[in-house]
């Protein structure tokens, strides 16, 4: 791959945590053509996990008392929502839990929300930094379809999401270790034979 390539996917990526509130019902339909015909999801478990988020995140930051005092992020795959970011106490963490759970199409939660202060400009876009590294690692390597891993990084922890081989989600797990700026990373797979 080219340096330009590589450069312009980057740059894509990094774009992306900007535009999710901007994505329109146009947009996610071309999207589930787009991209759920590498998937491993059926077009309609796409679509699911698109509005989990959507609804997830809804919830939390239409809340304006909780929405001034947490950093949430809310990424669905295949009904398995993963909850990342931070919130000051445990009620609040709870809470945003029980919003997750109770969203129609979600099959199970995994809360990595961690108690503390919501992190700095910096620390997410540093994260987002780690995320682009990560996309084009697996995008450079021949043996896996990048296409099939969402890859969440929230203070340097790095979450892999996917309908997955043992033998692709250890590559990939060890693809990502080895990127710059991984701190850990913990597999949010779900196996497949």
């Amino acid at each position: 791959m080219s340096f330009s390539r590589a450069a312009g996917i980057a740059l894509c990526l990094l774009c992306v945590p900007a535009m999710q509130g901007c994505v329109g019902v146009a947009a996610t339909g071309a999207a589930v053509g787009g991209v759920a015909a590498q998937d491993r999801r059926t077009p309609g478990n796409f679509l699911d996990d698109e509005l989990i988020e959507h609804d997830v995140l809804s919830a939390v930051y239409g809340d304006e008392r909780m929405a001034s005092q947490v950093h949430i992020n809310a990424t669905s795959f295949n009904g398995l929502v993963l909850l990342t970011g931070e919130a000051p106490g445990d009620s609040l963490r709870t809470r945003v839990t029980e919003i997750a759970r109770d969203t129609p199409s979600v099959r199970a939660v995994q809360n990595e929300v961690v108690l503390m202060a919501p992190s700095s400009l910096m620390t997410r876009a540093n994260d987002a930094l780690v995320t682009a590294r990560v996309k084009i690692a697996l995008l450079q390597d021949a043996e896996i379809d990048a296409a099939k891993v969402k890859v969440v990084t929230e203070r340097g922890t790095v979450y892999l999401m996917g309908l997955l081989s043992q033998d692709e989600a250890d590559r990939t797990t060890e693809i990502a270790r080895r990127v710059g700026g991984v701190q850990s990373v913990v597999k949010v797979i779900e196996y497949i034979e």
